[in-house]
């Protein structure tokens, strides 16, 4: 009996085969949670650059990762995993999180937007900071919410002030995640939407940061 397409046979084909790779399964389950500099995944991994550069191409090659630009350090890249590259095949619970901290650099739209988000998906308690916070919310980050009929807290941005043991940390840009290298955390490399400052750049920013907290969440417990 035939279940699925060729195509859709040798696609699951190829990225098993690709999986099959302990190095690569590895890199993948890290990229559930976040995306990854190739030079952090070499921390991570205690692997050489020209061994990782192997495993990149070929979880590439079988559609599972992509990788784009950093927007602070342009020399960098960050490595992601495929829109529906695991579907059925994620890992599941492993990470405990008394608070789940979402951070930009000026707490402005992408880290509030993620901590709303956040709250309607999971018990676990969200917050958001900045590690230079703007004066305000950015409008288009209100307007993107209500449009998805989320109202955002009237609260200011405020300060990155300090990470607790049990907080579940999450830089929404680049910046940012560039900037903090005092403590980890998982990285959404999440373009800025004030960036071009429209309606398009906040809906971008909002259906990514969605899409990544619906996978994220399944993955954390209340610690």
């Amino acid at each position: 009996m035939n279940t699925e397409s060729a195509d859709v046979f040798q696609s699951r084909v190829v990225k098993h085969a690709a999986l099959a790779d302990p190095a690569r399964l590895r890199i993948v389950d890290l990229l559930t949670l976040g995306d990854f500099s190739p030079t952090e995944l070499q921390a991570e991994l205690g692997m050489p650059s020209n061994l990782l550069s192997h495993h990149l191409r070929a979880l590439e090659g079988a559609g599972l990762a992509t990788r784009h630009r950093s927007e602070a350090d342009k020399r960098r890249s960050y490595i992601r995993l495929a829109a529906g590259a695991l579907d059925g095949l994620a890992p599941g619970i492993e990470h405990g999180a008394t608070r789940i901290l979402f951070v930009c650099t000026r707490n402005s739209a992408r880290s509030q937007l993620a901590a709303a988000l956040w709250r309607q998906v999971s018990d676990i308690p969200s917050t958001s900071a900045g590690t230079h916070p703007a004066e305000r919310i950015a409008q288009g980050a209100i307007d993107v919410a209500r449009r998805h009929g989320m109202d955002l807290p009237e609260v200011p941005p405020r300060k990155l002030d300090g990470v607790t043991g049990g907080d579940f940390v999450v830089t929404v840009c680049d910046n940012a995640h560039e900037e903090l290298t005092d403590f980890r955390a998982v990285h959404w490399s999440v373009p800025d939407p004030l960036r071009t400052n429209t309606e398009e750049a906040f809906e971008y920013a909002f259906n990514d940061i969605s899409h990544r907290i619906t996978d994220l969440a399944p993955r954390l417990h209340a610690a």
